[in-house]
């Protein structure tokens, strides 16, 4: 079987859980890597046995490497743009760590750039390729909840302070160069936590009726503002088209959790945990009766990622399969995501 040689730039921490993502993968390979810090080459050299001639302390010389297939960028969101952009103009297939950039305006640049290489490109939603989420769709294109009427989802942790050793909430300080809270790396909750539940209201939404990204209304906006004037406890609600309205919200200050409620007219879908793979249950509420659906896995939540892109390339698509995300759809959950921010 083919493999697709991967290689990354930027190795921090999603990187390595990214790379963990290939164990046990028969049609994907990381063969290659890319920083500027030398200790972190060193690092994921030795951690995921990476060949010296495919270590590189530059981000040009991966991109122009002829061996590697698809590039990961994970590096933080202000740089997604140029690199995507060098990526595309060196024909490599990208997939790019969400948020995919920091404005709408630049998703349709690289739109642009996209439809002339011809390439695939897709943004790095990794709970999209969960067999929870192909499970969730299921449920409700079956008609079990009945009619789609509403959801709520959030997405939250407190980033601000920690319990001290009587129990008690103490504030951290806040490192202005985290690019959690960096306006210029692309902090702030909507940013880094706000675009999951806008990726996954926009897909249960279109399960309704094909949805028009320029005609969804974005209301009840709330916002809370860090002294380094990024977002740290957001909420907003859309409303769509076709009447399908969404609760919304991202939070660097309270643990809101990572629990998702989908309403229909027979009955109601609940995911404690929607966008990692802590748990995989599935709840359908109707008539007060919880029914509950366990999701058998047995892989690393980007293995599933990995796995189907790579298939995409093996058949030599330029989209990847559904659920994961085009680039028009990438472009209309930034116009949601400007508009939140506004």
């Amino acid at each position: 079987m083919k493999q697709v040689k991967w290689g990354i730039i930027g190795l921090g921490a999603i990187a390595s859980q990214f790379a963990n993502g290939f164990n046990n993968l028969t049609n994907a390979k990381l063969l290659g890597i890319a920083s500027n810090n030398n200790e972190k080459i060193k690092k994921f050299k030795d951690n995921y046995k990476i060949n010296e001639d495919y270590c590189f302390n530059n981000y040009e010389d991966i991109i122009k490497n002829q061996d590697i297939d698809i590039i990961y960028i994970a590096l933080p969101t202000s740089l997604h743009f140029e690199w995507i952009i060098k990526c595309l103009n060196a024909k490599k297939k990208v997939l790019v760590e969400k948020p995919a950039t920091i404005n709408s305006e630049q998703s349709i640049n690289i739109k642009n750039n996209f439809l002339r290489k011809d390439l695939l490109f897709t943004e790095g939603f990794m709970y999209l390729y969960h067999p929870k989420i192909r499970k969730i769709l299921e449920i409700i294109k079956s008609d079990e909840i009945g009619e789609l009427i509403s959801m709520e989802s959030v997405f939250g942790y407190n980033f601000l302070s920690k319990k001290n050793f009587f129990g008690f909430e103490k504030k951290k300080k806040i490192d202005p160069k985290n690019r959690l809270f960096n306006q210029k790396l692309g902090g702030g909750a909507i940013l880094d936590l706000g675009c999951y539940p806008v990726s996954f209201s926009t897909l249960v939404a279109s399960l309704k009726s094909n949805i028009n990204y320029d005609r969804i209304k974005i209301f009840n906006k709330k916002k809370e503002i860090l002294s380094t004037n990024v977002d740290i406890d957001s909420y907003a609600e859309l409303k769509f088209e076709n009447n399908f309205v969404s609760k919304i919200a991202a939070s660097f200050k309270k643990n809101l959790g990572k629990k998702t409620k989908i309403l229909g007219t027979k009955g109601e879908l609940i995911i404690e945990d929607t966008w990692t793979s802590d748990s995989s249950n599935i709840i359908i509420n109707i008539d007060n009766k919880d029914k509950v659906i366990s999701i058998s896995e047995n892989k690393n939540i980007y293995s599933y990622e990995i796995e189907s892109i790579s298939h995409c390339i093996i058949q030599k698509k330029t989209k990847v399969d559904f659920p994961g995300l085009t680039i028009d759809q990438t472009i209309g959950n930034m116009k949601i995501i400007d508009k939140w921010l506004s």
